[in-house]
């Protein structure tokens, strides 16, 4: 796929992924979507790249779905508007993918915020603005929000900036663990980068392992049935080719090399 709305590039083995549409602060369409979701897909199955960063081109991260291009458009009976639909579940996508880190470098409004609440770790820099602002437009809140936010924020938090539509600077959704690191923008992208590699480093069949633990055990009551996908996941894991190879680095007293031994297990 040629894209048009998005920019990639390969830092180490982590993807920087970048909404690229800086003229309108880089708001969502279908297109936008297709293009994210494709991008992350050909990440999914590159052995070259062990995590994702997710960031915006120009002074904001993602202003929300274009009014002019998208719902103007469908308001007005366009089902085309705004380019061709993803084709993945993008909360499922971004929950079975490898480590996703987002970096947020301005405003996050509406899709703009609710698209990386699924994401493994938010950074945002000291100049971000956030709004789940979906009532303001006679809308509720989608891509799980309604869960995700909750269970970032708790409650009372999530239900103030879903019921009230406020918009909250950078150190407000720090407090309020809507976000989990604030810095500053000249090192947000390497900061995020940093993170997403230290998450990358480590075998990735147990990253993807813990990733859906943690989106199924996350409002599980049953700590039995909690427990019984923990086993079911660690016995495959004691089976895999990356836990061998850090047993047998521990033991040589060296550093692991999970990338050869996943090549080496794929070749047998």
């Amino acid at each position: 796929m040629t894209y048009e709305t998005i920019t990639t590039e390969l830092r180490g083995e982590v993807l920087l992924i970048t909404l690229n549409r800086p003229d309108r602060l880089n708001a969502w369409t279908y297109q936008m979507g297709a293009e994210l979701g494709d991008a992350i897909n050909q990440a999914n199955h590159s052995d070259d790249v062990t995590a994702m960063v997710l960031t915006g081109a120009g002074r904001g991260f993602c202003a929300g779905a274009d009014i002019r291009d998208l719902f103007k458009a469908q308001a007005e009976g366009d089902k085309e508007a705004g380019g061709a639909r993803p084709t993945r579940n993008w909360v499922e996508l971004i929950r079975e993918s490898k480590p996703i880190v987002a970096a947020v470098n301005g405003a996050a409004i509406g899709v703009g915020l609710t698209q990386i609440l699924p994401c493994d770790y938010i950074i945002a820099s000291s100049a971000a603005k956030l709004s789940a602002r979906f009532i303001k437009m006679g809308l509720v809140p989608e891509l799980a929000s309604s869960r995700l936010l909750v269970a970032r924020m708790g409650l009372g938090q999530a239900s103030r900036i879903m019921l009230t539509g406020e918009t909250l600077s950078a150190e407000q959704a720090l407090e309020t663990k809507l976000i989990d690191e604030m810095t500053d923008e000249a090192s947000l992208v390497d900061t995020a980068i940093d993170m997403a590699a230290a998450m990358g480093a480590n075998p990735q069949r147990a990253l993807t392992m813990v990733k859906q633990l943690i989106t199924d055990n996350m409002a599980e009551a049953d700590l039995s049935s909690v427990q019984a996908r923990e086993m079911v996941a660690l016995n495959q894991c004691y089976e895999s080719a990356e836990h061998h190879e850090a047993i047998n680095a521990f033991l040589e007293k060296r550093e692991p090399d999970f990338k050869a031994a996943r090549a080496k297990a794929s070749a047998e």
